[in-house]
């Protein structure tokens, strides 16, 4: 199976970077997302609880980053399972873009990612029309979400002069944040497409 698409979000390619690189926000955006932890370098684990038409289960998989070139691309290897529900296994190469700013001189960027992924088990046998479809709502489901996190984040500037200034976020732990970054596109994409095939 093969996945291709792009977001345009309205931050820098640096600010979108940086929210990918938060396990935070990350949690909060992916559906179902249980956690996100760093078992080695450019290496992480996450777990997640979904449910693809009839089939519901929790899985767990392993993500390992590659060829990183912040703030703008690097590619993912994943691999996870959900037990009698299925498997999933590929890699995915993701890419942010700046773009030039808005009407309003509001910086925009733009992400992109192509995923090449191969499922099995019972997720396999729901069919690829109820996969498909599952995998562009979920997508779609982690863009809004992401997409609001970041307004949050980044409110435009008339919003900016009404609002409370926002609570920076916690230091990763000493996890360099290219790494979070990398993960968060790595689950995004693992999430998607392993479940969405």
């Amino acid at each position: 199976m093969e996945m291709q698409a792009s977001r345009t979000l309205a931050v820098s390619q640096q600010q979108a970077w940086d929210a990918l690189n938060d396990p935070e926000v990350l949690k909060l955006c992916i559906p179902g997302c249980e956690k996100i932890e760093a078992t080695g370098e450019n290496q992480f684990s996450v777990a997640q609880a979904l449910k693809i038409g009839p089939v519901s289960a929790k899985f767990a998989g392993k993500i390992k980053l590659s060829d990183i070139v912040a703030p703008q691309s690097y590619t993912l290897a994943f691999e996870g399972s959900g037990g009698v529900a299925g498997f999933g296994k590929g890699t995915a190469q993701v890419q942010l873009a700046a773009l030039p700013p808005d009407e309003s001189g509001r910086p925009r960027c733009e992400l992109r990612y192509t995923v090449h992924a191969t499922v099995g088990g019972k997720i396999a046998q729901l069919g690829q029309r109820l996969i498909d479809g599952a995998a562009k709502s979920m997508a779609e489901d982690f863009f809004q979400r992401f997409d609001e996190e970041l307004q949050r984040r980044y409110p435009a500037p008339a919003a900016a002069a009404a609002a409370p200034a926002p609570v920076p976020a916690p230091a990763a732990g000493g996890i360099p944040t290219w790494v979070w970054a990398v993960g968060g596109a790595v689950v995004v994409l693992l999430l998607v497409w392993w479940f969405a095939k």
